[in-house]
C-alpha cells in the first residue's frame, strides 16, 4: 500500500500544483492571476484579487504539501475547500460529467485528498519523519469538514465584502 499512497499523493498533489500554477503564473496555458481575478469577479466572490491569490496559492502550495506528505490533513482541507467551491460556484449546474463541464473531476480530487488524509501519507513522506505516516479516520473527517466549512466561509465572506457600488445597486 505504501507505493499506492505515494503514487496517489504525487499524482493528485502534482495535478493541484499544475492547476495552481496555471492560476498563479499563467503556466500551462492558464489564465494567470488577472484571469482568475476576472473569474472571481464574475462569480461574485469578493474581494476578487485576494480570492484569486488565495485559490492559486492554496492549490499550488497545498498540492505540493500533499505530494510531499507534509501537514497532510491541513493540506487536504485546503484543497478540498477549493474543490467544493469550484463545484458549488461553477460546476454543479452542469451535472456530474466533466464532458459537460460537470463536477466529477473535482469530486475525484476531493475524495483522493480525503483518502490520503485518512490513511496518512505513508512512510515516504515529511509527516513520517515526525512520526505521522498514518493519521487515521479523524484526520479524514477533519479535512472534509474543514474543507467544506472553508468553502462556505469564503463565499459567505464574499457576500459581505461586495464593493459599495455593487451593494448600492442591489
Amino acid at each position: 500500500m505504501a507505493l499506492g499512497t505515494l503514487l496517489l499523493r504525487l499524482t493528485v498533489g502534482g495535478l493541484f500544483v499544475g492547476h495552481g500554477l496555471q492560476k498563479l503564473t499563467g503556466a500551462f496555458d492558464g489564465p494567470g492571476l488577472d484571469g482568475v481575478e476576472g473569474m472571481m469577479q464574475n462569480l461574485e466572490i469578493h474581494p476578487p484579487r485576494q480570492n484569486a491569490v488565495a485559490v492559486a496559492a492554496t492549490e499550488t502550495f497545498g498540492g505540493a504539501a500533499l505530494a510531499l506528505g507534509a501537514a497532510t490533513p491541513v493540506a487536504a482541507a485546503g484543497l478540498i475547500a477549493t474543490m467544493v467551491t469550484a463545484v458549488r460556484k461553477v460546476h454543479l449546474s452542469n451535472g456530474v460529467w466533466n464532458s459537460n463541464g460537470g463536477w466529477e473531476f473535482n469530486a475525484a480530487l476531493a475524495a483522493a485528498a480525503v483518502a490520503v488524509a485518512s490513511d496518512g501519507p505513508g512512510v515516504v513522506s515529511i509527516d513520517a519523519i515526525f512520526g505521522k505516516s498514518k493519521w487515521g479516520f479523524g484526520a479524514g473527517v477533519f479535512a472534509l469538514v474543514a474543507g467544506v466549512a472553508g468553502s462556505f466561509a469564503v463565499t459567505e465572506y464574499a457576500k459581505r465584502a461586495k464593493p459599495a457600488e455593487d451593494a448600492a445597486a442591489s
